[in-house]
């Protein structure tokens, strides 16, 4: 099982990608049509056709990481999309369920609790308010 923590960005290509395909065309992909920065850290998830293959490359400490995994039977259920988008971003948790084999259409996240943002109008430069 692939570990992610919770910070890492996370892009899904929805286009189908060859799985012939090695580090070098997906970086491509990821610089040329997806206007990424291949090297920032980020995983980049491409699927095959048939949706039954799927790869994961990511850039780590000198070196390019692809993870693939192939489904003996049925296929992986792709997230939902934009009209007009061929790229998501995904968070580690809706990734973990995507390598399982979950429909993330079908999935509702709950809204979750943020603190309010602090407004720093009205706060001088010794800061006292």
């Amino acid at each position: 099982m692939l570990g992610v923590s919770g910070g890492v960005k996370i892009y899904f290509w929805s286009e189908p990608t060859d799985m012939r395909k090695g580090v070098d065309g997906l970086s491509r992909i990821v610089e040329a049509s997806m206007k990424a920065d291949i090297y920032s850290g980020a995983l980049f998830v491409f699927v095959s056709r048939r949706r039954d293959r799927l790869k994961i490359l990511t850039w780590d400490a000198g070196g390019f990481i692809v993870y693939y995994k192939r489904l003996e039977a049925g296929c992986f259920k792709m997230p939902r999309m934009r009209s007009g988008s061929t790229t998501v971003e995904l968070d580690s948790a809706q990734l973990a369920m995507l390598l399982r084999g979950i429909d993330l259409s079908r999935v509702r996240k709950p809204i979750l609790w943020e603190p309010k943002t602090f407004d720093t109008k009205g706060i001088d430069t010794i800061g006292q308010i």
